[in-house]
């Protein structure tokens, strides 16, 4: 058995892709100075010219995990980083908006095997949200240490074994054992025809 753990040296060849929400940028340009300001800590090249952190820049957090995603599918990043932030105002608009960038960023994840963190502020009013990102701490920083910690840890778990991104196929015994009979030579059928 081994334990694995993500570290926070070694990382002058992780890459990074953050994506940040234009929308609300009075929060979301003071999460990225944090983020930018952990990163730099670590030995990581935030410079826009450098070869570590790419910047992509979107409309609002809605549209943050679409371009996460494809980030992610690109291989070209350990780890990509979500900014963005989603002030209630006095419709449910905010409760649509939170709940869906939430669940997109968590399957560009788990889609991709690729680490996408959520760094997505949801707050009641501007004063919280400007709380959270640099008046009373920066949680742009913590959005960069579960970045780097993250992109380590998938390095070392990818290092001793085999293992590959989720494809969305189901194949193997193991995951056709609780199907009913047709189902389950359905999927055995596809899963021989790829093979020839």
């Amino acid at each position: 058995m081994a334990v694995f753990e993500g570290s926070f040296t070694q990382t002058d060849t992780l890459k990074f892709g953050i994506v940040i929400g234009r929308f609300n940028d009075l929060v979301t340009g003071k999460l990225l100075e944090g983020c930018q300001d952990c990163l730099k800590r670590h030995g990581i090249d935030t410079n826009l010219h450098g070869t570590q952190v790419d910047y992509v820049w979107v409309p609002g957090s809605f549209e943050v995990s679409l371009v996460a995603r494809q980030m992610a599918l690109s291989g070209r990043y350990d780890a990509v980083i979500c900014l963005g932030a989603v002030i209630r105002g006095q419709t449910p608009h905010f409760d649509y908006v939170a709940a869906e960038v939430a669940k997109g960023i968590a399957a560009a994840g788990f889609q991709t095997g690729v680490p996408v963190i959520f760094g997505i502020i949801t707050a009641d009013n501007m004063q919280q949200a400007l709380e959270r990102a640099g008046i009373k701490s920066n949680h742009g920083w913590n959005y960069a240490m579960s970045a780097i910690e993250m992109a380590s840890l998938m390095r070392q778990i990818k290092s001793n074994g085999n293992l590959e991104p989720y494809s969305g196929k189901v194949v193997g015994p193991a995951s056709t054992q609780h199907l009913p009979g047709a189902l389950k030579n359905a999927i055995a059928h596809d899963s021989s025809t790829e093979l020839e």
